[in-house]
Formats: structure tokens, C-alpha cells, sequence
């Protein structure tokens, strides 16, 4: 910002004597000159004059050239200030198209016309050329004193032109700075945002499982006591019915013996009757059922239990994840039977280090998500799972509608769903993604709309560290 003013100085002109009459003006010899104005400050007593200011002027004879040296000037880092340029040049570029060449590779020169007649007119030569803002017009023969000040003036002009740039530019970069660093804090806001909005929203789940545990763990108290006993029951009541049943055919074996006809007749008349053999035929099977109707009732508490597993204060602990993916699929049994077939292609797992129940509800969010992708159609769940090294992996693929590009990428944010207004949170997809990841593990998954969704989880057999 510092730099002196810049006096450099094209003339184009295809008249020698005009840059004769330019060099006089703009570049005059000092020494015989000062030595004359010293002499008559002294014989007349007049002032000193001042210094005539020194310019530095290159001279070209057609507009082709002059672009030449102005692209050579600009390459050596030394521009020129200010163009004095004849309007009327027979061979090549006429000024007004000499003018537009320059400005194409330095819109900042100035440019003074000079011209005895033109082509065109002030107004037809301003419109041409928009520069109303940095064009002057020098009519032909001019003064000596018109070139100087239009000179000093218009290089000055250049100077100021420049720095005002600079500081534009400076302050467009402390702008766009400042912008950046305000985008970037209210990027890690809404970010932080979104994370609190995460954690406080896992904390309910978690709150969530662990009153289900609590719910479970008494359903499970209040229950298995009339569990127990009607089981039991149940197994004496059928060890009755079949000495029931062979005194009963003991006493239609003793049918024909007895004598009176009339008494045979009312007992075969009785035994149909009360359709005893159907009797014998389906009591057995009341009871049969009945009993596979409270091994189910029992098996449903115990998967509760073993999907929340609140007596496992969420501590880190190994479990068998095959169970675990089992007792999610009896809990959420009422949720797909009418929209999805399970396929299950399991293969044999070791027990893994894990928070059961935070990885059950991972299960629990990917199942339904597939049910609910199938639409009007019935469609498919496919569960498979296997081992890679030291890591165990699960797959919960549908056939259903797939996931569009756009979506894809958003799948796992917080609050992102495409269910309709009411119907899902956008939730689920991010607490997975964030249990997931807690046990240094990884969840992706890939889609085609039309064809269907796969969700892969990858989880660690053993957990060197432990997320808080």
C-alpha cells in the first residue's frame, strides 16, 4: 500500500510526430531547464518553479502493438497507469477497438481518446465501450498543460482505483472469513444440537427398556406362580384322565355281562348320548393344547425378560445373540405376521461382549422398519447373520419398497423419516446408529427402490473399552 504512484504510460499513435510532441510533454529534460529557473529566481526574484512531474512513456504505432506491450508490461509485474490513444489509425485496429482489446486483459487502465475527428460519436463511443468511468476524450491539437494534468490526474486516479481494489478484496476475504467461521460455529451448534437431542432421546429409550424390564420382570413374578400350578394341574389332570379312561373301558367291557337287557340298553343309550367316545378322543387334546397354550404364555415372559434385560443394570456382558435376535422376533411378532414371512438364515455365533438389550432394540428398530417398508404387498424378511474375523455381523434385508438415492445419504440423521407426518419419529434409524457405534461396531446399509433394503450391523466379538 505503500508503493509510489505508478507513471507508466502507453501512447498509440500511428503519427511519429505525436509521440515526439508526448515524450516533450510527459518526459522533459531536467538539467539545462533547472539551471535556467534557478537564474531567474535569482535575477527577478521569483519562486522557484516546481518540479514538471517525470512519466514513464512507452510508445506504440498501432493497436496490435500497443496490446503487445501492455500484456509484456503486465507480465513483468509493471502495468501501465494510463493509455493516450488515437482514435483514427488506418492500418489494424481503430481506437475504439484498440480500446476494447486493452480493457479485455486490464479493465483497470485508463484511457484517454485522442482524436481531431471520429468514426463515431462522444455518446456512440461511450456506449460501445462502457467506460464512462474511466475514458476521457483529448481533442486534436491539444495543450501541453491539458496532457499533463489529464496525466497526473488519471494515473493518480489509477493508484487510488488499485488500492480501493485491495481493500475490497481485503475486506470481501475478512467477509467471507467471518462468514465461513459463522457457518462453521452454527454448523457445530446445530450439531451439538442434534447430539443432545440424540443422547436425550436414547436416554428416554433407555428409561424406556428399562420400565420394560421392571414391567416384565413383575409380569414374570405374578405370573409363573399360576403358571406353575395350572401347569401342573395339567399334568395330573391328564395322568387322571387316562385311569379315567381305562375304567371307563373296563366298564363297556363289562356291558355284555350284565344281565338285565333293559340295563344294557340304558347304558349304551347313555354312552351316546354324552359322545363318549368323542369324549375319550378329544379331552386329550383340550388338555394337550391347553398345555402348549401355557409353555407359550411362559415362553413370551421369558422373551420379554430376555429383551430387556433389566437384571442386567445395563452392564457389559456376554450373550448369545441368536437368542436374543429370536426374542425380538416373538416380541414383535404381532407387528409382521400380517405384512412379512421371516426367512431365518442363520449360521452358528459365538457369545459376543454387549449391552443385550441396547442390541435386541437394534433388531427390534431394523425388523419393523422391514415390515413397514412391504406397503399393501406381502413381502419377505430376511434375517442372516455369520462371522469375519473377529467380528460378528447381522443382515436384516426386505423385499419392500427400497429407499430413494436422496434419502439414503440422510437415513441415519436424527429426526429424518420418510413415513408419513405422525408416523414414525426418525428416531429408531439414529439410536441404532448410535448403540452401534457405542459398541465400536458399524451399521450401512444399501437399497434399490423397488426391489428392496438391506441393513448390515458389524459388532465386535470382544470389547477392549467399554463406551461410558
Amino acid at each position: 500500500m505503500n508503493n509510489p504512484i505508478n507513471r507508466r504510460v502507453l501512447l498509440i499513435d500511428d503519427t511519429p510526430a505525436i509521440h515526439d510532441d508526448f515524450r516533450k510533454i510527459l518526459t522533459p529534460k531536467t538539467g539545462d531547464s533547472a539551471d535556467l529557473d534557478a537564474m531567474e529566481s535569482a535575477l527577478f526574484g521569483s519562486a522557484p518553479k516546481n518540479a514538471t512531474t517525470v512519466f514513464e512513456l512507452d510508445s506504440a504505432y498501432g493497436g496490435q502493438e500497443g496490446l503487445g506491450k501492455l500484456l509484456e508490461a503486465a507480465s513483468k509485474g509493471q502495468p501501465y497507469a494510463l493509455a493516450f490513444v488515437d482514435m483514427r489509425m488506418p492500418d489494424g485496429w481503430d481506437g475504439a477497438q484498440t480500446i476494447e482489446e486493452l480493457w479485455k486483459h486490464d479493465p483497470l487502465l485508463q484511457v484517454v481518446v485522442c482524436t481531431a475527428y471520429s468514426d463515431y460519436s462522444w455518446d456512440e463511443l461511450l456506449d460501445r465501450l462502457n467506460g464512462h468511468d474511466r475514458l476521457l476524450i483529448l481533442k486534436k491539437p491539444f495543450d501541453n498543460i491539458e496532457v499533463q494534468q489529464m496525466a497526473n490526474t488519471l494515473t493518480t486516479k489509477w493508484e487510488m482505483t488499485l488500492r480501493a481494489q485491495l481493500q475490497m478484496s481485503e475486506l470481501e476475504e475478512r467477509v467471507e472469513q467471518r462468514t465461513l467461521a459463522l457457518t462453521q460455529a452454527s454448523t457445530a451448534l446445530q450439531r451439538e444440537i442434534d447430539e443432545r437431542k440424540l443422547l436425550e432421546s436414547q436416554l428416554v429409550q433407555s428409561e424406556k427398556l428399562a420400565s420394560l424390564g421392571q414391567l416384565a420382570a413383575g409380569v414374570a413374578h405374578e405370573i409363573n406362580n399360576p403358571i406353575g400350578f395350572i401347569s401342573s394341574n395339567l399334568g395330573a389332570l391328564d395322568n387322571y384322565f387316562k385311569h379315567l379312561q381305562e375304567m371307563l373301558q373296563a366298564y363297556v367291557s363289562a356291558e355284555d355281562g350284565v344281565a338285565a337287557s333293559e340295563l344294557r340298553d340304558q347304558l349304551k343309550q347313555l354312552r351316546t348320548d354324552i359322545e363318549l367316545d368323542f369324549l375319550l378322543e378329544d379331552i386329550p387334546l383340550l388338555i394337550k393344547e391347553s398345555k402348549d397354550g401355557i409353555g407359550r404364555v411362559s415362553q413370551i415372559v421369558r422373551d420379554l425378560k430376555d429383551f430387556s434385560r433389566v437384571d442386567s443394570t445395563q452392564e457389559w456382558q456376554w450373550t448369545d445373540l441368536q437368542q436374543g435376535i429370536d426374542s425380538t422376533l416373538n416380541i414383535v411378532a404381532a407387528e409382521i405376521k400380517y405384512k412379512a414371512d421371516v426367512v431365518k438364515e442363520y449360521s452358528e455365533l459365538p457369545e459376543i461382549e454387549c449391552l443385550p438389550s441396547q442390541i435386541n432394540q437394534v433388531v427390534m428398530n431394523l425388523v419393523v422398519n422391514a415390515a413397514q417398508a412391504m406397503g399393501n404387498q406381502r413381502g419377505t424378511i430376511t434375517l442372516r447373520n455369520g462371522v469375519e474375523g473377529e467380528n460378528v455381523w447381522i443382515e436384516v434385508a426386505d423385499n419392500g419398497s427400497g429407499i430413494p438415492p436422496d434419502s439414503l445419504q440422510k437415513i441415519f440423521d436424527p429426526f429424518f423419516t420418510t413415513k408419513p407426518v405422525g408416523q414414525g419419529t426418525g428416531l429408531g434409524l439414529s439410536l441404532s446408529y448410535g448403540i452401534v457405534k457405542k459398541h465400536r461396531g458399524d451399521i450401512s446399509v444399501r437399497s434399490e427402490v423397488g426391489v428392496g433394503t438391506t441393513f448390515r450391523v458389524e459388532l465386535p466379538v470382544h470389547q477392549s473399552r467399554k463406551a461410558g
